[in-house]
């Protein structure tokens, strides 16, 4: 039953995220064709996502962020009720990646004028995330994991996490997150904005 709330709660997230992504082409009054060169995304996925069709992944949710100049927390809050200064952990967003195992928990309560955020990150035993770019460059990362291990690339350097420990980074070019161990791996993740 439990199961059944958090696939309705992610259904309805898809749901508005895909309304929210067309509402942010037609304020550019950008065609499918203008945003797929900007983006490097196909014609056909950024359709299907813009009609609930597919649940976007992380990546491509990255893409379009750099696009949009957002960051994946605040194209979330968007799509979410007015905000408001308490979040119960009941309420918090949740989102999935099916494809890669990543799921993503918006922890802050969402504020657009706010330069912070907190994130609850996990990812399955050998999920393998990559994002080309970062939504917004040079954005300041601060990962703390809580359970498990987690290896992240950033900048051609390989750190390697384990519990209790936290990785601070300023995001310009490609990173990768992996989770190497035998057990998924549960992380916070601080993103500060420029």
């Amino acid at each position: 039953m439990k199961r059944d709330v958090v696939e309705s709660e992610v259904d309805s997230v898809d749901v508005r995220l895909a309304a929210r992504l067309a509402g942010l082409r037609a304020e550019r009054d950008w065609s499918l064709g203008e945003l797929a060169e900007r983006s490097g995304v196909s014609k056909s996925t950024l359709s299907r996502a813009e009609r609930a069709e597919i649940s976007p992944t992380a990546s491509l949710l990255n893409r379009l962020c750099g696009v949009y100049g957002r960051t994946m927390s605040q194209l979330l809050s968007e799509v979410e009720a007015e905000p408001s200064p308490v979040v119960r952990g009941a309420e918090q967003t949740l989102w999935e990646d099916p494809a890669s195992g990543f799921v993503r928990r918006s922890v802050s309560p969402p504020h657009p004028g706010l330069r912070g955020e907190l994130v609850e990150g996990r990812l399955a035993a050998g999920a393998d995330i990559s994002y080309d770019r970062p939504p917004v460059p040079g954005l300041e990362q601060h990962i703390w994991v809580l359970a498990g291990a987690l290896d992240v690339t950033a900048q051609g350097v390989e750190h390697h996490l384990d519990a209790g420990d936290c990785l601070r980074l300023r995001v310009w070019g490609a990173t990768r997150f992996r989770c190497t161990g035998p057990d998924p791996v549960r992380y916070v993740l601080a993103v500060v904005l420029p």
